[in-house]
């Protein structure tokens, strides 16, 4: 998926559609999806914002957390900010959909391993689902997406 570049774009990414507003640090988009419409934080993984996530949590129905499964360097420090957000109160109902990305290259963790890194199976009080995915090629992306709507429209 491409983003915009300047301080607002809107494209249309075959069943995907999304408006981009720029904005300190952040990104917020609503992306309409078989006629959900959410909207995105993009709250990026810089250290020195991670502190302010948490003001972004309340009313959220579901988080969509991306790990790069390329890199097994930081893997852990993934995991460690992943049960730090879902301890926040303001998560406690929020469904989890993880993207592992970057599955186009050779030696990316697959889903199973993410899940074990991430510790996945731990979450027994909360639905969750993994989705291997590629960015660039939007491999994986409707699937982990029809499954969020699914989740999102059940808890109606």
């Amino acid at each position: 998926m491409e983003k915009q570049s300047g301080s607002s774009g809107e494209m249309e990414w075959s069943e995907v559609r999304i408006k981009s507003i720029k904005s300190e640090g952040f990104n917020v988009e609503t992306v309409e999806y078989k006629n959900i419409s959410f909207t995105v934080w993009d709250v990026g993984g810089q250290d020195k914002i991670r502190p302010l996530w948490r003001h972004y949590f309340q009313n959220t129905q579901g988080l969509i957390f991306v790990v790069d499964s390329n890199d097994r360097e930081r893997v852990n420090e993934a995991r460690e900010e992943l049960m730090r957000m879902l301890a926040e109160d303001e998560l406690r109902d929020a469904v989890l959909l993880v993207f592992a990305n970057k599955q186009d290259l050779p030696n990316a963790m697959n889903a199973a391993e993410i899940t074990d890194k991430l510790g996945l199976h731990s979450l027994r009080h909360r639905s969750w689902y993994i989705q291997a995915t590629c960015a660039t090629s939007g491999d994986g992306l409707y699937e982990g997406l029809d499954w969020l709507s699914n989740q999102l429209r059940n808890q109606k």
